[in-house]
């Protein structure tokens, strides 16, 4: 198994940035207790408030694949349906 690095970019809708950050924040305890969660770090552009950035580390993507499955993340997609304008991910392995 190798690890798997996350990178997901989420950018609020501009009227709705505290209500995603406020459910961004519920995934960071529950997420860091998953088995394979190397870390898992919610980042918030200094320039543009709507603009989050996940930088997460997994043990092997069939961990962060089972975390994908859980019901915290079904949750904060339905609570925050409609309030966010872009979400990009990328998985990345580290070469240096």
């Amino acid at each position: 198994m190798s690890k798997l690095t996350i990178v997901a970019n989420i950018v609020a809708k501009a009227d709705q940035i505290e209500l995603v950050k406020a459910e961004l924040l519920k995934l960071i305890d529950i997420t860091r207790a998953e088995e394979g969660c190397i870390n898992y770090d919610l980042h918030q552009d200094n320039d543009n408030p709507a603009h989050f950035t996940f930088y997460e580390n997994w043990a092997s993507r069939e961990l962060w694949q089972t975390h994908m499955a859980n019901q915290h993340l079904a949750d904060y997609m339905a609570a925050t349906e409609g309030a966010v304008d872009t979400f990009t991910l990328n998985e990345m392995t580290q070469i240096a």
